[in-house]
């Protein structure tokens, strides 16, 4: 399925390719840090299969809880998360923060990852298959 968006100011746009199966919930304390709220949606797509189509994303290094190195591409006018990916060679996955396309209410989550650290006053998200970690 052909996705397409951009941060909120409008300064990048975006569109890929993406699986609707592969769209799933993360509840890890990265993303609520990083939202600012209980979890967040994400898309994957392979480098192939993404494209930056207006705007140059800027990018900061963390490092996840499995020791691998993450580049995280951010607006830097308005902040807006655009997506995460690995860093140096190899082929590259981005998972892409659902929220920022055109087609968000179009593509249910299937799968919650990092369900260990959900907020308990969350309802549950009945038939979502869940993982404690990644």
């Amino acid at each position: 399925m052909k996705i397409d968006g951009g941060c909120h100011c409008g300064a990048i746009a975006y569109e890929a390719e993406i699986d609707p199966d592969k769209v799933s919930i993360c509840h890890c304390t990265d993303c609520q840090k990083i939202t600012g709220t209980a979890f967040r949606v994400t898309v994957f797509a392979p480098e192939s299969d993404f494209r930056i189509l207006r705007g140059l994303p800027k990018e900061y290094l963390r490092t996840a809880e499995s020791g691998n190195r993450r580049a995280n591409g951010f607006c830097p006018d308005c902040g807006s998360q655009l997506y995460a990916t690995s860093v140096g060679g190899g082929p590259k996955v981005y998972g892409i923060r659902l929220g920022t396309s055109r087609q968000f209410a179009d593509l249910p989550p299937k799968r919650q990852t990092w369900h260990r650290s959900a907020m308990p006053w969350l309802p549950d998200f009945d038939g979502i298959a869940t993982s404690e970690k990644q």
